[in-house]
């Protein structure tokens, strides 16, 4: 009986490996440079899809938290009063967490004298509903121009400034570390993030030096250190704080390039791998600090937040229907505390404008959010 040739098959393997390295010797260099990095995205895009899904697995069955940011002088910013603001983020919204701040602009106008009457209220409204409080500190804080540094301040060197801003925090630590609704602190907001805000200082060195300063003050609360919104990185250096926080913004107004509203094309697992990488080698925990519920405006088109005519463009950028859907991006992402953004601007539309959309969208979708939990 003939014999069956033995030799083809390793032949033809051999053939395919000659091809495929005579196909890659045929290619330029470019596009081999090309093929190298196509590779290396595939790879990268499989992390970080396969640590997105172990995170938002990891912490599938923790409850979820909705906050909001308040801050009283944004209040007033649209003719509203303050208390009221806030008192009926708790009534009609059901907001039982507040990340609240301690602009040093405001509470040390002159040097040594101290008025915490305003963030006092705040404190105490949060306590009477059971509510808790992430207390924003440090000289970067939540809102223009980010960096609320008093004006008696601005005339001293850094080695002095620095010094006065450390015996303001200790005075703040001291005065709310034993507040029944105080849950952690927010130190330094974004504090990297030189691009945005008016401040004068981004040492690394000085973020260190603050945390352990807090840390001495209050080693009882936990103290969270936050990063911006879309730059692919993962909080390595120092300080090592007790959790990490993010924004997130999905359709603001491009200025530089395209002139006009540009929504990020990032899904909600991109968020959820960067919470996962930031867990995975930290060993710390990530939540949402600023979910953007309001309108990112153009600059300099006359336009503005609290101006009754400028609705229409409010509307281009997040509106009711998009609001829905960004509470909903945002639940995806696998984060369990989700602090909004705008709040005080929907009540403004609410009471002010006539258009409560806004509002009532939040307080309809927050409830079903709890209702879910209960379930």
């Amino acid at each position: 009986m003939p014999q069956k040739n033995k030799s083809k098959r390793p032949a033809r393997a051999a053939s395919k490996k000659s091809g495929v390295k005579g196909w890659l010797k045929a290619r330029t260099l470019v596009q081999r440079a090309f093929l190298v990095l196509l590779a290396l995205m595939m790879v990268g895009v499989s992390v970080m899809y396969g640590t997105a899904q172990w995170y938002v697995n990891k912490h599938k069955h923790e409850p979820l938290v909705y906050g909001a940011t308040f801050v009283p002088s944004y209040a007033e910013y649209f003719g509203l009063d303050p208390k009221d603001t806030m008192q009926a983020m708790i009534d009609e919204l059901g907001i039982k967490r507040f990340r609240l701040v301690s602009y040093w602009s405001d509470y040390e106008k002159e040097p040594g004298q101290y008025d915490f009457t305003e963030l006092d209220w705040q404190f105490r409204k949060a306590e009477a509903a059971g509510a808790k409080v992430s207390l924003a500190i440090g000289l970067r804080q939540p809102r223009w121009p980010e960096c609320h540094m008093p004006t008696w301040a601005e005339r001293l060197t850094k080695e002095q400034w620095t010094a006065e801003l450390k015996k303001y925090m200790k005075v703040v630590i001291e005065r709310y570390k034993t507040s029944t609704a105080l849950q952690d602190y927010q130190l330094e907001n974004e504090f990297f993030m030189k691009v945005f805000g008016i401040c004068p200082d981004h040492t690394r060195s000085r973020l260190v030096e603050e945390y352990e300063f807090v840390k001495t003050i209050d080693s009882e609360h936990p103290v969270i250190i936050s990063r911006s919104n879309n730059w692919i990185g993962l909080p390595l250096g120092d300080p090592r704080p007790d959790g990490f926080a993010i924004s997130v913004y999905k359709r603001v107004w491009d200025k530089n390039i395209t002139k006009r509203y540009f929504e990020y094309p990032l899904p909600s697992l991109f968020y959820a791998s960067l919470a996962g990488g930031a867990e995975i080698l930290t060993g710390k925990n990530m939540i949402i600090h600023e979910l953007q519920g309001e309108s990112w405006l153009p600059e300099n088109k006359g336009f503005a937040m609290n101006d009754i005519n400028s609705i229409d463009e409010q509307n281009k950028s997040i509106n009711p229907e998009r609001l829905k859907d960004r509470l909903a991006y945002a639940e995806a992402t696998g984060m369990k505390t989700i602090d909004l953004w705008g709040v005080e601007w929907w009540y403004w539309q609410k009471m002010v404008a006539g258009e409560p959309g806004m509002w009532d969208t939040a307080a309809a979708e927050l409830a079903k959010s709890r209702a879910k939990q209960q379930n």
